[in-house]
């Protein structure tokens, strides 16, 4: 794990606590996209830095569910609300940068409100590609903030500038099947598929 992963596992470790306290100006931003998403899933699902496990009970039935997050401590949180809402699901301590699964392991991969905390955003989604089947589906919703003026001013400044996220599917090879902004452009959402 590099320096910058490092770096973001110790701040969410200790963000760990406070992240569900978001959720009520979250559904304000997002309206319905986790509930949209997750319904989305089928088959084999990877769910890339699951967090708390905030999305867990909103995945139909049949989903055999994995998660990962570079957090123990948001793992921990997850597994208990696994528990709480009666859902089964394998939960990993990976980075989404180097993901530990063989090519071709998932149906269907979803990330929320993540990719923008991701140090390389671009290997985090080539990751996600090769652990596709072919024909696999890639379902993500995301904050842009960093993408309007004057915020996008500072972020060409940083040295690891963030992308978005339908800009980084499309490099990775992904095809985007739907793309959509809410909260006044302030939030993406894509549905993409790994070509066949």
């Amino acid at each position: 794990m590099d320096a910058r992963t490092e770096e973001a596992r110790r701040l969410w470790d200790r963000r760990a606590a406070a992240c569900d306290r978001w959720g009520r100006a979250e559904r304000v931003a997002l309206r319905s996209s986790r509930e949209l998403l997750c319904s989305g899933a089928r088959g084999r699902t990877l769910e890339v830095a699951v967090g708390t496990g905030r999305n867990l009970e909103y995945y139909p039935p049949g989903v055999e569910l994995t998660g990962i997050d570079v957090s123990a401590a948001m793992l921990a949180r997850a597994r208990r609300r696994a528990e709480e809402v009666g859902r089964r699901v394998a939960l990993v301590e990976a980075d989404a940068q180097d993901l530990p699964f063989e090519e071709e392991s998932f149906d269907t991969v979803l990330c929320t409100l993540s990719m923008c905390a991701i140090p390389d955003q671009g290997r985090a989604l080539a990751e996600m590609y090769r652990v596709l089947v072919p024909g696999g589906r890639l379902l993500m919703v995301d904050h842009i903030e960093y993408a309007r003026a004057p915020l996008r001013w500072i972020e060409r400044r940083r040295a690891h500038p963030r992308g978005l996220p339908r800009d980084l599917a499309l490099a990775a090879g992904f095809a985007v099947g739907h793309h959509d902004r809410l909260f006044l452009g302030l939030v993406e959402r894509l549905v993409a598929h790994r070509p066949a």
